[in-house]
């Protein structure tokens, strides 16, 4: 079994080849590799075993120098005689960034990178799966409040908070333009977030909305909206076992469901222990954020509620240092915010059938093992590239 991964290097796609390198029937997995040279990319592979002391074997793990967006890419893959018995594609990159600025690069990424890899994809004579790895969320901002099921996206009428879920469903319609049904296999996160091992996880980044949260303090979300939460490792065992089971369906949400699902009432309770010396976690309005842009503007009005909550002003005073950063840090923080007031539980009732996998823990439990590691995220960092 020879499997081609994109995505490697990333928080999830590293895990998916930690895992896969495990698997004695797996011959071979090369890995698309954004790198200046062949040596960078091996680096950037060795990097990924070496950071929890896995073991790298370097005849099973093989880089490929390539940039998903690269037009010569299709070109490059079909000349590269070792890439012709690849049975698996597994196909985890992704620009997942919902920052505006960067619509035209997710877009580009997440769809022009996905057709070069299709184009190639479909040449190979001895392809059984592709798999592409989705998000839940492609249903979009008009389903709120209730069980999403798998059969209802993708969905051409459905409006989105951001363009990275919209070119994500456009990349499910891409699929099936260029491959059979049968050679199809969709996996859909529902929000990634941390990991429910004690150890450092291999990305802070996707830590970032919890990690500004808790910096905040006042909270511009429902306090008890459903959050569809799973960890990492969840997310990239479920895809690892979905390829190698008897799969009744195409298309799987990997997600908390109903007997997992958390909200955030539960998850600032998992951190207000450790952080003791900050205010009290406070829950507001979702609409109060454009009060805080116009705050960090300096041009609040002063019949505005935010005023009622002058103490949280006081302290965003004394710890930021500058409100024009404050201003980035609400932008970024909004769209994480809204997806949370979807309210909105994955039905993953065909992951559980089809596999041998439990439901994940809770994000309430798991998270206050990923606590420890928050102080270490820049958040203006992320609030520029979340």
């Amino acid at each position: 079994m020879n499997i081609f991964l994109t995505g490697a290097t990333g928080f999830l796609g590293g895990e998916l080849l930690i895992n896969l390198s495990k698997i004695k029937e797996v011959d071979k997995i090369y890995c698309l590799i954004r790198a200046k040279s062949e040596e960078e990319a091996l680096l950037r592979l060795q990097k990924i075993f070496a950071f929890h002391d896995d073991f790298f074997d370097e005849k099973k793990v093989i880089p490929v120098f390539g940039n998903l967006i690269d037009p010569l890419l299709t070109k490059s893959l079909k000349e590269n005689k070792n890439l012709h018995d690849i049975n698996i594609v597994l196909h985890s990159a992704a620009n997942t960034s919902f920052s505006p600025i960067y619509n035209d690069m997710v877009e580009n990424v997440n769809i022009n990178g996905l057709k070069n890899i299709l184009e190639w994809a479909r040449s190979l004579q001895h392809l059984q799966t592709f798999t592409y790895v989705g998000t839940a969320t492609i249903c979009g901002e008009g389903v709120s409040k209730r069980i999403v099921h798998e059969d209802e996206s993708p969905n051409l009428n459905s409006k989105h908070f951001v363009k990275y879920t919209y070119t994500k469903m456009i990349g499910e319609l891409l699929l099936r333009e260029y491959l059979p049904e049968e050679k199809i296999l969709i996996v859909r996160p529902s929000i990634i977030m941390g990991d429910t091992r004690s150890w450092v996880p291999r990305s802070y980044v996707i830590l970032w909305a919890l990690a500004t949260v808790n910096l905040m303090r006042l909270v511009p979300v429902e306090s008890d909206a459903k959050l569809d939460v799973v960890p990492v490792d969840y997310t990239a065992k479920a895809i690892t076992d979905l390829l190698f089971v008897k799969r009744n369906y195409s298309v799987y949400h990997i997600s908390a469901g109903t007997e997992s699902v958390t909200c955030p009432c539960e998850i600032v309770s998992a951190l207000s222990a450790s952080f003791k010396e900050r205010p009290d976690f406070k829950f507001v309005d979702i609409s109060m954020i454009a009060q805080m842009k116009k705050w960090a503007k300096g041009n609040l009005n002063p019949q505005s509620p935010l005023n009622e909550y002058s103490d949280y002003l006081d302290y965003w005073d004394n710890i930021f240092e500058s409100k024009g950063m404050l201003r980035i840090l609400f932008a970024g923080l909004e769209p994480y915010m809204k997806f949370t007031n979807l309210g909105q539980i994955f039905d993953n009732s065909r992951l559980l059938q089809d596999t041998n996998m439990g439901h994940s823990e809770s994000a309430s439990e798991y998270l206050k093992r990923s606590v420890k590691y928050l102080e270490n995220i820049d958040v203006f960092e992320g609030a520029i590239d979340p």
